[in-house]
């Protein structure tokens, strides 16, 4: 026999691809967003930053020479002049009132909305139409239209059956502002809650129904208690946008009659006093009251994120 001797096969190496890390690929991932995020820094950001610092500066445009740092007096003056003070509480007091009223009629027609009629989607429609309008056009139809006291359509039909003629916005002045903006703002808390009572139970609803519980039963204990979280929603959406309203006080008063709110004394002190500091404190304020509300707005939103994942 011979002995037939193999050679050793040398070992080929094996050629590995590195994988990217995982902070590569996050950085990969996140990097298309970065041309947004800058841009959205240099447009919101560094204009916030500019007004902060100037809020701290005694600077009045006609003057620029004679601006010097005074710290936190205009912020001082903000909170214990007299008329800056009404207007913070003229501020509370049109957005709690709007907010409330808004909140109360949308669930309204949110409630009638919910059941099935012929037309529910044309009506549905129109309902949403006042939310659409531009906020200056809408203030001016209110100014124009309804509230003038010669040839507006409310003096109008008082005429018609013999009553008074009134002069809405000089006698009631804040009042007629927060008609507008109710008028403007219930499509927007209708359109939440009607999507809130959409993702209730059916099933619960159904056995609730076959127990023999009333409308009001089972409004009072199913069906307000699944809208808390969109009626939060919708209360605090609503005063973000209305504690910065502008529109419709400028438009309808013109601040005047003890209806300027904060955003138009902002105006007014810069645009007509030229008060930069005092202006862009009064600023910071609206900024700050809005991030807080907008805080508990985002916590709403996640909590009710959560809720609709357990569900599903």
């Amino acid at each position: 026999m011979t002995a037939t001797t193999t050679a050793p096969i040398a070992a080929t190496p094996v050629r590995t691809t590195r994988q990217p890390s995982a902070r590569l690929r996050n950085w990969a991932t996140r990097a298309p967003l970065l041309p947004a995020l800058i841009f959205m820094i240099v447009v919101t950001q560094l204009p916030f930053v500019a007004t902060l610092v100037i809020s701290f500066f005694d600077w009045n445009a006609l003057y620029p020479k004679a601006r010097h740092f005074t710290g936190l007096d205009n912020y001082q003056q903000v909170l214990t002049d007299a008329d800056l003070r009404h207007s913070v509480w003229t501020t509370v007091l049109l957005t709690a009132t709007v907010v409330l009223v808004s909140l109360v009629l949308g669930l309204a027609l949110a409630l009638l909305l919910d059941r099935k009629f012929r037309g529910r989607g044309v009506v549905r429609t129109l309902l949403i139409a006042p939310f659409l309008v531009v906020p200056v056009a809408a203030a001016l139809l209110w100014k124009h239209v309804l509230y003038n006291p010669e040839y507006g359509l409310l003096n109008g039909l008082l005429h018609y059956v013999g009553g008074p003629q009134p002069d809405w916005i000089s006698n009631t002045p804040l009042l007629a502002v927060e008609a507008s903006l109710v008028w403007q703002w219930t499509p927007f808390m209708m359109l939440i809650l009607l999507a809130g009572l959409q993702s209730r139970d059916q099933q619960q609803m159904e056995a609730a129904k076959v127990d023999g519980a009333s409308e009001w039963q089972m409004f009072r204990y199913l069906t307000l208690p699944h809208l808390r979280r969109y009626l939060e929603l919708g209360a605090l959406l609503g005063s973000i946008y209305i504690v910065q309203n502008f529109d419709a006080v400028f438009t309808i008063t013109s601040g005047g009659l003890g209806t300027a709110n904060l955003p138009y004394t902002v105006y007014q002190s810069f645009y007509q006093a030229h008060e930069n500091g005092l202006a862009s404190a009064a600023g910071v304020l609206v900024v700050i009251g809005s991030i807080v509300i907008a805080t508990f707005t985002l916590r709403v939103v996640s909590s009710l994120f959560r809720e609709e994942a357990g569900r599903a």
